[in-house]
C-alpha cells in the first residue's frame, strides 16, 4: 500500500514513511555526530553576539551599521553550513581523489597573494580583496589540503595492506607536499598561520604511525628553522616586538604590549558573572584592538565572565572529543589521520588565541575557531567539521 506520505528507498525492504526512514539505524540523521554540529553552532551564535557587542558602536568600521558585522557572521555560518552539507556529501574519501586539484589550487591562491592581487591587513600580507567589502585568507584552506594531502600520501599503502605503517620514503613525500604551502606562507609573512600548519603535520605524522624519529627530527628542525628565521632577519619588526612584549609584559605598555594589557584588563574586570552583555567598559570603550576577530574572547571575558568564557571552552572542548572519538572509531588510516589533523589545528589555535588574550602566549593574529568574525576562517572550519562527519558517517556501524 502506497500514499502521500509513504514511498520505496532502494535498500530499505518494505515502503516506509519518511519518518521511518529518518529513524532508521542506518540513517545519515542517525550517524551524524550530533554533539560535535550543535556545539559548533553554538560558539558559531555566541560568536555572533559577541561580534556584535565588539563593533555595534564602531562607526569607523561598520560603515554606520550596527548590524553590519552580526549581519556578515551569520551570513559566513550560513555559507558554512552549506560547505559542511557539501563536505558530507561529497564525503572524505571523493575528496582524497581530489587531493591534486585541491592542493594545486590553494598554492595558487597563497602564490597570488604575493602579486599585486594580495593586500595587507595588521601586518601580514595574507589576503586578496575581493570586492564589495570581501575579501579571502588562502593560507585558512591550505591547512585543510595540508592534511588531506599528507593523509592520503601516508595511508595509501597501508589502507591497501601493503605496508603497516608508513614508510621513510612515504614520510619524506608527504613533508615535502607540506612544505612548499608553508614556505610560501611564511613569505607573506603569516607566522600564526605557519604555526597551526606545523602543529598540523606533528599531529599528521603522530596519528600516521610513522617512526617517532621523524617526530623528534621535525621538532629540532623547527627548534633551528626558528633560530636562523630569527637571526636572517625574516619576520618583520611588529613581529619581533610582539615576542619581546610576551616575553616582557611591560615592555611598551602604550605601544607594542598594549593589545594584551588591555585584553588583560578587559578578562579580569568580568569576574565571575561578567559586567553584563553590552556592558562591558573596556567593549564599549573600544579599548582593545580588533576585538571582533584575534581578542572577542575578550568580550566573552568581560560581559559574559568565567562562566560565559568557560563555557565557550567547554564547547571547543566537546567539538575535540568528539573529534578524538571519530579518530578512534573509524576503521581506515586515512580517516584517523585527517581528523587528527583537524584535532591538532582546532586544539592548538583554540590555545593559542584565548591564551595570546590572557598574555601566557604570544600575540600570532589567530582568529578563534568558530567564534571570531572571519569569512575564510569560518568556512574552513566548517568544511572540517564536515570531513570530521563524513569520516563518521562513512564508517561501518559496527565501529
Amino acid at each position: 500500500m502506497t500514499g502521500a506520505n509513504t514511498f520505496s528507498v532502494s535498500g530499505y525492504g518494505p515502503e516506509r514513511s519518511s519518518l521511518s526512514r529518518l529513524l532508521a539505524r542506518d540513517s545519515l540523521a542517525r550517524r551524524l555526530d550530533w554533539p560535535i554540529l550543535l556545539s559548533a553552532l553554538a560558539l558559531s551564535f555566541v560568536g555572533a553576539i559577541l561580534v556584535y557587542s565588539a563593533t555595534r558602536n564602531r562607526t569607523e568600521i561598520n560603515q554606520g551599521d550596527q548590524y553590519y558585522f552580526l549581519v556578515r557572521h551569520l551570513m559566513n555560518t550560513g555559507i558554512g553550513l552549506c560547505l559542511m552539507i557539501g563536505t558530507v556529501w561529497l564525503g572524505h574519501r571523493t575528496l582524497r581523489t581530489a587531493v591534486p586539484i585541491l592542493y594545486g589550487l590553494s598554492v595558487l591562491l597563497i602564490l597570488l597573494v604575493l602579486t599585486p592581487l594580495g593586500a595587507t591587513v595588521n601586518g601580514a600580507h595574507a589576503w586578496i580583496v575581493l570586492g564589495g567589502g570581501f575579501s579571502l585568507q588562502p593560507s585558512e584552506f591550505v591547512k585543510i589540503t595540508i592534511i588531506l594531502g599528507m593523509a592520503m600520501l601516508l595511508a595509501a599503502r597501508v589502507d591497501a595492506g601493503d605496508k603497516p605503517y608508513p614508510d621513510h620514503r612515504t614520510v619524506l613525500q608527504a613533508l615535502g607536499l607540506a612544505a612548499v604551502p608553508m614556505m610560501i606562507v611564511m613569505l607573506m609573512p603569516d607566522l600564526g598561520s605557519v604555526m597551526v600548519m606545523v602543529i598540523i603535520v606533528l599531529g599528521v605524522l603522530l596519528a600516521s604511525g610513522a617512526s617517532n624519529r621523524w617526530v623528534f627530527g621535525l621538532l629540532g628542525t623547527g627548534a633551528v628553522g626558528a633560530v636562523l628565521v630569527w637571526q636572517l632577519g625574516v619576520l618583520d619588526e611588529y613581529q619581533i616586538n610582539r615576542f619581546a612584549a610576551f616575553a616582557n609584559p611591560e615592555l611598551d605598555p602604550s605601544g607594542v604590549g598594549y593589545n594584551t594589557n588591555q585584553a588583560r584588563i578587559a578578562i579580569g574586570s568580568g569576574g565571575l558573572t561578567g559586567t553584563g552583555l553590552f556592558h562591558g567598559s573596556q567593549t564599549t570603550g573600544q579599548f582593545v584592538p580588533e576585538q571582533q576577530t584575534d581578542f572577542v574572547f575578550t568580550v566573552a571575558g568581560e560581559e559574559l565572565g568565567f562562566v560565559g568564557a568557560g563555557l565557550i571552552i567547554l564547547l571547543l572542548g566537546v567539538v575535540l572529543w568528539r573529534a578524538c572519538r571519530i579518530a578512534r572509531e573509524t576503521t581506515e588510516l586515512y580517516g584517523t589521520i585527517v581528523a587528527a589533523g583537524i584535532i591538532a589545528w582546532f586544539a592548538f589555535q583554540s590555545f593559542e588565541n584565548i591564551g595570546m588574550t590572557l598574555g601566557i602566549m604570544p600575540v600570532a593574529g589567530l582568529p578563534l575557531p568558530f567564534v571570531s568574525y572571519g569569512g575564510s576562517s569560518m568556512f574552513a572550519v566548517w568544511v572540517a567539521v564536515g570531513l570530521l562527519q563524513s569520516i563518521r558517517v562513512q564508517r561501518p556501524m559496527s565501529a
